[in-house]
């Protein structure tokens, strides 16, 4: 059995000079492969790094809503050197996000529509983050080219929200909140899914799942989502291990780049 960890911060500040340490640990726990998302400059760098340095692995870079103001011509021109590097495979995370509202809410629309232009011009799937902007999110992916895919990353809308992405031929990530208690509209919407449509993640360091929640996550840890989901639709932990492995390889373009 192997577990793909498909969005993880192995570039973020609790993991900087122990990679190898928590590769290590996840592998005990069967996650084989990992995918490093950037989310600006500083993170999309250490996220290329990393997978430059490691087997198992890849990055995606973009800029996430909180940076949207600083997206410019200049950052554009980077990022796209960045997505032309060795196992990056998605532009990611980008996004909306009108909780924390660090970018002005255009201009969140704006960079993050044009960064889906940039992924398909480069024929490349896109990471979607979305924190209470499921409306536009959803009005700017329809109006969109997702031929190379999307994928919503750390997905917390119910059945709803699953059945009208759903018509969009995206797929769906799930993070160790599947595993809380009183999620119950994503513990819908997870039972609810096409297996074909599921991926896993951590999210790491954030949103420890179950049993260890109240902890600092790690990539490791993406087993115990899969878990979760299996508990909920009742079926074996390896049934969900072996979909969304499969499912990763084929939204990432996995294959063509000797994953």
């Amino acid at each position: 059995m192997e577990i793909i960890d498909n969005h993880t911060h192995l570039n973020d500040e609790p993991f900087r000079g122990n990679e190898q340490y928590y590769l290590e640990r996840a592998k005990a726990l069967d996650v084989t492969k990992v995918i490093c998302a950037g989310q600006d400059p500083d993170f999309n760098q250490r996220a290329v790094d990393l997978a430059q340095k490691f087997d198992n692995v890849y990055a995606m870079v973009g800029y996430c809503p909180d940076v949207a103001k600083d997206y410019d011509q200049q950052a554009e021109d980077k990022l796209i050197e960045q997505l032309k590097q060795p196992k990056v495979v998605a532009m990611g995370e980008i996004g909306l996000d009108y909780y924390w509202d660090e970018s002005p809410r255009d201009v969140q629309r704006n960079v993050f529509a044009r960064q889906i232009e940039v992924a398909h011009d480069l024929k490349m799937p896109v990471d979607i983050h979305t924190r209470d902007a499921f409306g536009d999110c959803y009005n700017i992916l329809k109006n969109s080219n997702l031929e190379y895919g999307a994928v919503l990353h750390s997905f917390n809308g119910g059945v709803d929200w699953l059945n009208k992405f759903l018509d969009l031929n995206v797929y769906f990530s799930y993070s160790g909140v599947v595993s809380f208690t009183k999620a119950t509209e994503v513990h819908e919407s997870a039972k609810a899914a096409p297996l074909d449509r599921i991926l896993v993640e951590t999210d790491a360091p954030y949103l420890t799942p179950k049993p260890y929640r109240g902890h600092q996550n790690e990539t490791g840890y993406v087993r115990y989502v899969a878990e979760a989901i299996a508990k909920l639709k009742d079926i074996p932990l390896e049934k969900v291990a072996d979909a969304t492995y499969k499912n990763t390889v084929r939204v990432y373009g996995l294959k063509s780049k000797e994953f």
